[in-house]
């Protein structure tokens, strides 16, 4: 049975609704994305295993947009939601491997709100760049508290690395980036800054990024929130509603139950900080927006719906979106719209009365009529989606939805029309059913859009001219490269016998650049360091896990950083490389 008192506050606030958000002060912005949430994932969506009070009784008064979509994995969809455009615009193409950096010429909410006196803040997930100019703090955030790379635990958050199965608790994260010592499980401890954070006494509204890493893997969660799901069959929710015939493992289901208490987590959470809000007087002028940024990683309930994380089937770019205001928004109300994570930008700048960038193109539209239901929908909303690894690969995971049409292509790149698949999922919501044969023309229509809208993106000049580190400045000192924005060989990951690469840019200056290697080396090697140009070694005469070139001097360049360990035909790549320039001033904090 849920629990209902965690509904009160947000049915208290449902009851401050005024006539004009005119006569209303700028409102504060509390913008919520969860990772790895299915659609499947909420009581208000169909699950009745799941318990999301909190999260149930925030849709009971808000907005939902029933037909709203992201990118089939992580970076492509937050790139997309800061900016407004689709994430190959800036520069972001992949998870890893060098491709989740975002451009610093982008504009991000952040930066547009805090021109207009907002305070800024993010606690949790970023993952748009760790270094320097690419980091919150880079790109319009007053304070951040955030992991690096794509996760907790991962090979590029290399503070919470090592700590292996404890590595949500107690963390190491970076505030205001420099690293600091947490207490906690995460989700709690990315809560409480933020509840922290919007208390300030500050006349100033706030723009409040809550981009919790949970439900991503590794799937640790505390007890007391498993417990309660330790009996449930998610093989049983699946039997109301599985088109596609899902057969799950017990690993399927454990995995299922851990996701589970990991959101009760969140939405415990989540009530605390409405209640902080509510007790403050701080709601009743806070528009709520809530998302999650791609389909579930692992097989459960997702509405019945085809594919999950990486996938460009509805499953894995399909999930809610709840916009909640008291003046602006009438609540309690389903928009049928198609509406996509390019939207958020212009529809706060909208809401704002902000003019948007007129410099680049942008992809989203505002959402603010259909909030306001003063318009009828866009049946023909086109909406481009893809995802491979390192870079888009034509024909290959890719898909391009205009109204209720999907056309996916996941073939060579020499293929022939009758080898894309077509869906309508008005009449199929499944997509089980390939009307490609039936459908030539449409097809080639789409394929058009598609290969068109294709070329421009993989053209966009920051694809052209990647986004790099900018090391040895006064605002990165020292700069730590970790693996997720490595290049190199595709896939590269924790891997040690690979090439890899970095790139970046030096201040010229006199540098200690430090390798961090997953195990010890041998003796016996020798460490190189390959940078255009400059190539610097030295012997290692006794087995480590750590060598330091000391006072190394680079000019001003940009290129790759090609470090590695050579020693009996292996070349080991390290796992981080600190890069610390000791000629200069200290950094600004």
């Amino acid at each position: 049975m849920k629990n209902s008192s965690l509904i009160l506050p947000l049915l208290a606030f449902s009851l401050g609704i005024q006539n004009s958000f005119a006569q209303a002060e700028k409102p504060n912005i509390l913008l919520i994305i969860t990772d790895d949430q299915g659609y499947g994932d909420f009581g208000f969506t169909g699950n009745s295993q799941i318990e999301t009070p909190t999260l149930d009784s925030l849709a009971a008064v808000s907005a939902q947009f029933m037909d709203y979509y992201v990118s089939p994995v992580c970076a492509p969809t937050r790139a997309s939601l800061m900016t407004g455009r689709y994430s190959l615009r800036t520069g972001v193409r992949d998870t890893y491997n060098g491709g989740a950096i975002m451009s610093a010429d982008e504009i991000t909410i952040a930066e547009m709100l805090k021109k207009e006196d907002y305070r800024t803040g993010i606690f949790g997930k970023w993952h748009l760049g760790d270094n320097y100019p690419s980091r919150p703090k880079d790109q319009g955030f007053d304070e951040s508290v955030i992991h690096l790379s794509g996760g907790m635990g991962q090979v590029g958050d290399f503070t919470t690395y090592f700590q292996g199965d404890r590595s949500y608790f107690d963390p190491v994260l970076w505030k205001n980036g420099r690293q600091e010592k947490y207490f906690g499980y995460c989700s709690d401890i990315f809560t409480d800054e933020a509840i922290k954070f919007a208390a300030q006494t500050d006349e100033k509204p706030f723009f409040l990024y809550l981009s919790f890493n949970a439900p991503h893997t590794p799937l640790q969660v505390p007890d007391k929130y498993l417990e309660p799901y330790k009996d449930v069959d998610p093989q049983l929710l699946l039997e109301a509603n599985n088109p596609h015939g899902l057969e799950l493992t017990e690993k399927n289901k454990e995995d299922a139950r851990r996701v589970y208490a990991m959101i009760s987590n969140i939405d415990e959470n989540l009530n605390r900080l409405f209640s902080s809000l509510r007790e403050s007087g701080k709601l009743e002028n806070t528009l709520i927006i809530f998302m999650t940024d791609n389909g579930p990683q692992q097989r459960r309930y997702v509405a019945g719906m085809r594919g999950r994380k990486g996938s460009v089937f509805r499953g894995g770019v399909r999930v809610p979106l709840l916009i909640s205001h008291p003046v602006l928004v009438q609540g309690n109300r389903k928009i049928d719209q198609t509406a996509a994570h390019i939207d958020i930008f212009p529809t706060l700048a909208d809401i704002l009365d902000l003019k948007t960038p007129t410099d680049r193109k942008l992809d989203g539209m505002s959402l603010l009529p259909y909030l306001r239901n003063e318009n009828e929908s866009k049946k023909d909303r086109v909406l481009f989606f893809y995802w491979t690894r390192k870079y888009p690969t034509l024909y290959q995971n890719i898909a391009l939805q205009r109204g209720t049409y999907r056309l996916i292509a996941d073939q060579d790149f020499d293929g022939d029309n009758s080898d894309f698949s077509f869906f309508d999922y008005h009449s199929n919501p499944s997509e089980l059913e390939n009307l490609s044969f039936k459908n030539l023309q449409i097809i080639e229509d789409l394929k058009s859009r598609l290969d068109e809208t294709y070329r421009e993106l993989i053209h966009s000049e920051n694809i052209l001219t990647p986004p790099y580190i900018h090391v040895g400045t006064i605002f990165e000192n020292p700069s730590y490269l970790n693996r997720n924005d490595a290049g190199g060989d595709r896939g590269i990951w924790a891997q040690e016998d690979i090439f890899g690469k970095w790139d970046v840019k030096t201040e010229k200056g006199l540098y200690n650049v430090e390798f961090k290697f997953i195990k010890p080396v041998p003796a016996g090697g020798l460490v190189i360091m390959e940078f255009g140009p400059y190539v610097f070694r030295k012997s290692v005469k006794e087995e480590t896990d750590v060598v330091i070139l000391e006072n190394v001097a680079l000019h001003d360049y940009h290129g790759d950083l090609i470090p590695f360990y050579q020693c009996d035909g292996s070349r080991i790549f390290p796992f981080w490389v600190r890069m610390d320039r000791i000629d200069m001033p200290r950094p600004i904090r």
